[in-house]
């Protein structure tokens, strides 16, 4: 029911903008609308990706699929990653909080992270018949989608802190951020650090 209204919120709102944008004269609001048809996009695939989480949380019910203790202290750990990531594009956003939305790009770096070493350790434990594949087409889905909820959150935060301002392209930025090339880099490494450290798996 959420997701419909989101829809119907994202088509109102880009309307509204669109109309806006013919009008508009001066160059930062063009920006600023700008930014904000690609944020409302990014909200909008969010909660199709919050549908599709609760697709496999039926799945999972359906068919009585009960993951390890390990996986799912490993799914905790990720869940509170994301959750903690869209607390962050949500501050950013709704406060035009920069510093917020500077802290998520190094906390989406850990959330690919930990969707690969979910998907390693679930290999390793197919291997040893530990689990089945059916478990691991679910956790599949769960994965993906939680890694995207991810990326949408970066999106958010490169639009406010990067390509409003005009100077680099999302990709540029970020590639030039995680090379360290961009003054933010140093930063960008000591939160990586600390969310990595945060967000172990127990065993870590």
């Amino acid at each position: 029911d959420i997701e419909g209204k989101v829809d119907n919120l994202e088509d109102s709102i880009g309307s509204y903008l669109i109309k806006v944008s013919a009008k508009a004269t001066d160059p930062n609001d063009s920006e600023q609308i700008t930014k904000l048809l690609h944020i409302i996009g990014d909200y909008e695939r969010i909660s199709d990706h919050a549908v599709n989480i609760v697709e496999s949380c039926e799945e999972i019910r359906s068919k009585k699929l009960t993951f390890s203790d390990e996986a799912a202290r490993e799914l905790s750990v990720l869940r509170s990653a994301v959750k903690e990531i869209l607390d962050l594009a949500y501050t950013a956003f709704i406060n035009n909080d920069l510093e917020a939305a500077s802290r998520i790009e190094s906390l989406e770096q850990v959330v690919d992270d930990l969707r690969d070493k979910i998907k390693l350790n679930h290999i390793i434990r197919l291997q040893k018949s530990e689990c089945t594949i059916e478990h691991g087409f679910v956790l599949s889905d769960l994965l993906t989608n939680f890694e995207r909820v991810a990326d949408h959150c970066s999106n958010i935060a490169v639009e406010m802190l990067q390509v409003s301002e005009g100077k680099l392209e999302a990709h540029e930025y970020l590639n030039a951020l995680k090379a360290g090339e961009l003054h933010e880099s140093a930063a960008f490494s000591e939160r990586f650090a600390r969310y990595k450290a945060q967000y172990a798996f127990p065993e870590e």
